[in-house]
């Protein structure tokens, strides 16, 4: 078991109840990434379905978990023959902290009969990790990742930000993992928030994110591209997809969001 899948692991405890203990290691200057408890919160939706992967995902964050123990309730609503339907909540000290719909069933690994073509970036090693944060600042997550970004698309660290909501990088946990649906639920939410290259700074905290799992991953990296059609009254969207090593898109989501102070 990987550290990833240890940080997201759901113990049964009953048909609709499962107990979780939410991951320090995955915190943004505090707050916990949204994709990380999603995919908490998928480990036990999956296990209580009879279906292998969550295909669609939509959830609501209605407050920010803090580390530590915490529960996963699953309400099963419909299962056909090739589609599953449940709501699942994440409560922690008995308050709802997360809501979402998620709709699971079993991907074949068919060939897709229409694709566009992946994104083109840069080669690896002509892209730029960020650098290591200070260790007051509370960004563990950055330790459990490997990310190397597009360096157009990460000009804000220096002041020169491209003026346009963007984010592109290739991404792979920092242990050795091939990906899988859980990772691909953190790597809708894994790019510093777009409105950042568009000149906005701060935490920027999700409301609601809707994503689709298209595929199951092949092994080796990911290249995950963000954008934001628009910034108004404090508010921003954010979509990206999420392609495989094998240039299959894997993953697709969007998400609304505060946008951030500081």
């Amino acid at each position: 078991m990987t550290k990833f899948d240890e940080a997201t692991q759901a113990i049964r405890v009953d048909d609709q109840t499962y107990d979780v203990c939410l991951d320090p290691g995955y915190a943004i200057g505090g707050p916990l990434n949204g994709g990380y408890l999603m995919a908490v919160i998928l480990r036990a939706a999956v296990d209580a379905s009879p279906f292998e992967h969550p295909v669609s995902t939509s959830a609501q964050f209605h407050k920010a978990p803090a580390p530590g123990p915490a529960r996963v309730l699953v309400e099963p609503l419909k299962a056909g023959r090739t589609v599953g339907f449940a709501r699942a909540r994440l409560i922690q000290n008995d308050v709802t902290q997360i809501e979402a719909l998620i709709t699971t069933a079993t991907l074949s690994g068919a060939d897709p009969g229409f694709s566009e073509k992946p994104p083109a970036l840069p080669p690896i090693e002509d892209c730029r990790k960020l650098p290591d944060p200070k260790p007051e600042s509370g960004m563990t997550l950055n330790a459990q990742l490997d990310l190397r970004f597009d360096p157009p698309t990460i000009g804000w660290l220096t002041g020169e930000p491209s003026g346009r909501p963007e984010s592109r990088a290739y991404f792979r946990m920092a242990e050795e993992q091939d990906p899988d649906a859980y990772v691909l639920a953190l790597a809708v939410d894994v790019l510093p928030p777009v409105v950042f290259s568009a000149g906005h700074r701060g935490w920027a905290p999700t409301v609601d994110l809707t994503w689709h799992l298209r595929a199951v991953p092949a092994p080796g990296w990911l290249t995950v591209v963000g954008s934001g059609r628009l910034i108004s009254d404090g508010w921003f969207d954010e979509e990206v997809e999420v392609w495989d090593s094998a240039g299959r898109l894997v993953a697709q989501s969007r998400q609304l969001a505060r946008v951030g102070r500081g």
